[in-house]
């Protein structure tokens, strides 16, 4: 019932060169949401040290891969909900990042008119909804909303995020269960980067396979190297496959990793320096996108210096609007409460 699956699984070998299962401009648009997504995340850190940012701030950087490969494989009208380190699903799915950006900081401009802030931003539009902060809360809801797409029977399918610590959460199983009996299409995406809050998998949990947790449920998954874009992708798309030929639900464990503390405020004392610049130097999502396309003759240093030359100033031009937003009005503690009939 459950499978694993490799790198290998976004690309292949041939000639002794690594040809990737993806042309030159879909290498480059990914290439060009994980740096934005990175740029991005790297500003709002800034932000948050300059006190522009209040509250809790996790930050994406390193899991870019994952965001990226899972909307590749998404239809117009999929839905994602995912838990409070959720910037960078924000930016793939077509949020604008000045809004994203205004949001964080507060401010009018805001896609939640700045009432929501980091973990509490939706956009029905782009088929996002949240950003949440109680630990697990979404996959219960996001099984809603796959409930609803099997109700309606609209071919939807709705990619539930979740991370290693809130795998162990017990309506992570109840929803496992409901999904399963009635078939809904529900991907359970588990973005494994091995601490949680702070602790390793090893040390809290029995089972450290999360994919293999729905075999109880008769739920199929596998294992995805979640710093592959072409391997999210290409399990991305069975996933989907599964769910939209009425099968069920389906599971992948995208294991990732990230560089920066859980949050803002943590300082990240349980891992070692050693260990997270390894992982930079040989599993940078980035860098592998990189290579690729530079092995490929796809885009020169001077190509890709320009690709992140926009991101930038895409980024700026975020910061600047947030900076500039005003703040909502007392008035909007009011608004947005109930839905007008």
């Amino acid at each position: 019932m459950a499978r694993q699956a490799t790198a290998a699984a976004g690309r292949r070998k041939s000639g002794g060169a690594e040809k990737p299962a993806a042309g030159k401009d879909e290498l480059l648009e990914y290439y060009r949401q994980m740096l934005l997504i990175r740029r991005f995340e790297e500003r709002a850190g800034q932000l948050y040290g300059m006190g522009l940012i209040g509250g809790f701030c996790h930050l994406y950087i390193g899991q870019e891969a994952i965001a990226v490969g899972c909307e590749a494989a998404k239809r117009p009208g999929d839905q994602m909900i995912t838990g409070y380190r959720d910037h960078g699903h924000m930016l793939v799915c077509g949020m604008d990042p000045r809004e994203v950006m205004a949001e964080l900081t507060g401010r009018s401009g805001g896609s939640s008119k700045g009432k929501g802030g980091s973990m509490h931003m939706f956009s029905t539009e782009a088929a996002f909804y949240g950003g949440h902060g109680i630990v697990g809360a979404q996959v219960s809801l996001g099984t809603g909303l796959a409930f609803a797409n099997a109700y309606r029977g609209d071919g939807k399918v709705c990619f539930t995020y979740y991370g290693d610590g809130a795998a162990n959460q017990g309506q992570v199983y109840e929803s496992f269960n409901m999904a399963q009996v009635w078939k809904l299409p529900v991907i359970y995406c588990i973005e494994n980067n091995e601490y949680a809050m702070g602790t390793a998998i090893d040390r809290s949990s029995s089972e450290t396979k999360l994919f293999k947790r729905g075999i109880s449920f008769n739920i199929p998954g596998e294992e995805v190297d979640g710093m592959d874009v072409l391997a999210v992708k290409a399990a991305a798309e069975r996933a989907c496959a599964h769910c939209r030929a009425g099968k069920g639900p389906y599971i992948l464990e995208l294991k990732t990793y990230r560089y920066r503390g859980h949050s803002m405020s943590d300082p990240a004392k349980y891992r070692t320096r050693e260990e997270v610049d390894e992982v930079r130097k040989t599993r940078d999502p980035i860098d592998h996108v990189e290579e690729l396309l530079e092995k490929n003759g796809w885009a020169d240093e001077a190509a890709l210096k320009a690709i992140d030359a926009e991101v930038k100033r895409i980024v700026a031009d975020a910061a600047e609007f947030a900076r500039t937003s005003p703040e909502p009005d007392p008035s909007e503690l009011y608004t947005d409460v109930y839905i007008q009939a």
